[in-house]
């Protein structure tokens, strides 16, 4: 299955996080399966915070990106769209909330797992966790919005 982000407009295909034209970014793949969305990502060793750990700022912004292409997922599934064929639609984050529950070590692959709990037409609230190994170390819950109109076309 293609991932989501793959099948975002190249003008919104920039970010750090997921953007594959980002050739500095983390290039977070996301794929859609029955209700849940699911990424996979293997910190490198300049993502840590301390001897061992993986640093906090960079589970952020996989629970930041990949709830962004949850989000889009849900609402294509409520439109009749199928993720990850059809194009990803873009949102934005409104809120981010992310608790982390244990350290996240390092050289261990990271399993990002998410669905959405509320899909409205302009806004979507999206749940998830973050493990490594059998260890749940980080939930998030965030809000993501319809990209506004002012910023389509921004970038061009």
């Amino acid at each position: 299955m293609t991932a989501l982000q793959d099948l975002y407009p190249d003008d919104y295909s920039h970010c750090h996080g997921c953007g594959r034209l980002n050739a500095h970014g983390l290039h977070v793949k996301s794929e859609w399966h029955d209700g849940e969305c699911v990424a996979r990502f293997m910190p490198a060793p300049y993502h840590l915070s301390m001897p061992g750990y993986v640093y906090g700022g960079l589970i952020a912004s996989l629970v930041d990106c990949h709830a962004m292409a949850t989000a889009a997922a849900a609402t294509m599934v409520a439109a009749g769209e199928v993720p990850g064929r059809d194009p990803t639609r873009r949102f934005v984050t409104a809120s981010l909330h992310v608790d982390y529950l244990k350290p996240t070590p390092m050289g261990v692959e990271l399993v990002l797992r998410a669905r959405p709990e509320d899909v409205g037409e302009r806004k979507v609230v999206v749940t998830m966790s973050v493990t490594a190994g059998e260890v749940e170390c980080a939930r998030g819950r965030v809000i993501a919005a319809r990209l506004p109109a002012h910023m389509v076309g921004a970038g061009s």
